[in-house]
């Protein structure tokens, strides 16, 4: 099977087969990034840390990812690109297997950044690779498909990874996801095509980057937006346990909701944010600081859980209208240049991730847990003067 041949007849099974297992791929890698989220304290307990202490494998993992997606567009066209992305899922499998027999926080860490490189390799490239495997026509459908593997790992990923990790231990969960990516990493050598290697980014095309404004002012709105996200969700598992009372047992029910509510938040966001992306952002960032302000400000009691869940569902949703509304806006004013944009937005996403989890880390080393939801917040109302001050862009 060749490129040629899918574009020109109706496409194939195997071709759909292809785009199915890419988005189990997305599955597999966004549910192993924030699988520690659902398992903190275990993670903690077990390798002998505090759970600030814990969090740092979020911050390297983040790290080392942004590193890794700014760098791979420089990637030698000589290398196959469907065996590099059978590669990068094998690298992902074994990275979560070498966790599982991690019995100190320097080991398990490195395991962690290993699959960090194939997490940031794989955004690189996975925008371009549905594009060879589809008519344009279907690229629409194709790419809605791989990036549904995005939602899922909020929604079932992660609260599975978080019932098996409370069922069976946090090893359990790795040993699922390692297993999942090796049979994903088959899926894909059996339905992949040849694929031929994207052009190589320059490095004048990132300074070109760096002289529009706007494209600067998003860059700095989503590093302190999606920093404050992750100071508190990294840590949202001991501050749902010891600040709001919530059962051990509930965390996986409640993380479930949050994804729900991240979806219906892509909804709304699919549905308005060409028209009102300004103030959908912003009134996204008010309803996000709302949220974290009321979860910081006092424990709940017990059977107060049900609003324990749904501040949640509103931080989620409005998160997901976030996402949509900064990447949207970043691709409207990137114009020719959206590919290497695209790259550096990457990037500060990754880094900003591990960014909030060592600031989130240090704030509850200093003051405690229940002022992190707070610091969150805060720094979400001053994103909305960034935000505020940037000009609509063009329809």
């Amino acid at each position: 099977m060749n490129d040629t041949l899918l574009h020109a007849s109706p496409v194939p099974v195997r071709a759909w087969a292809a785009i199915f297992a890419l988005g189990i791929s997305a599955f597999s890698i966004v549910t192993s990034e924030l699988a520690p989220v659902g398992m903190l304290s275990a993670l903690a307990k077990d390798l002998h840390q505090t759970e600030s202490g814990a969090g740092l494998v979020v911050t390297i993992y983040g790290w080392v990812g942004a590193l890794t997606a700014l760098v791979a567009g420089a990637m030698p066209a000589r290398i196959p690109r469907k065996a590099l992305l059978v590669g990068l899922m094998l690298i992902l499998a074994f990275s979560c297997l070498a966790a599982t027999l991690s019995h100190s926080i320097t080991l398990f860490m490195i395991a962690r950044m290993v699959g960090a490189i194939a997490h940031g390799a794989f955004w690189a490239f996975i925008g371009v690779v549905a594009a060879q495997i589809v008519p344009v026509e279907k690229l629409g459908v194709a790419t809605a498909i791989v990036f549904s593997g995005v939602s899922a790992a909020s929604v079932i990923g992660v609260p599975l990874s978080s019932l098996l990790a409370d069922i069976a231990g946090w090893r359990s969960a790795f040993t699922a996801i390692s297993l999942l990516s090796l049979l994903t990493a088959c899926i894909l050598f059996w339905t992949l095509p040849g694929l031929a290697a994207p052009v190589s980014v320059r490095l004048t095309l990132y300074y070109g980057i760096f002289k529009k404004p706007v494209l600067l002012a998003l860059y700095a709105a989503t590093a302190c937006i999606i920093s404050a996200h992750f100071a508190a969700f990294t840590y949202l598992e001991p501050l749902l346990i010891k600040t709001q009372g919530v059962p051990p047992a509930s965390i996986s029910a409640l993380l479930l909701a949050s994804g729900l509510s991240g979806l219906m938040g892509n909804i709304i966001a699919g549905k308005l944010i060409d028209r009102y992306i300004k103030a959908l952002i912003i009134t996204s960032l008010i309803l996000s600081a709302v949220a974290l302000g009321a979860l910081g400000v006092g424990s709940a009691a017990p059977h107060s859980l049900w609003l324990t869940g749904m501040l949640l569902a509103i931080w989620g949703a409005s998160m997901a209208v976030i996402f949509v509304g900064l990447q949207t806006w970043l691709l409207r004013c990137a114009g020719d240049g959206a590919q290497p944009a695209s790259a550096i937005y990457v990037a500060i996403f990754n880094a900003a991730i591990g960014t909030g989890a060592l600031v989130g880390g240090r704030v509850i080393a200093v003051t405690g847990l229940q002022s992190i939801a707070l610091f969150a917040a805060g720094t979400m109302l001053c994103s909305i003067i960034i935000v505020s001050m940037l000009k609509k862009p063009a329809h």
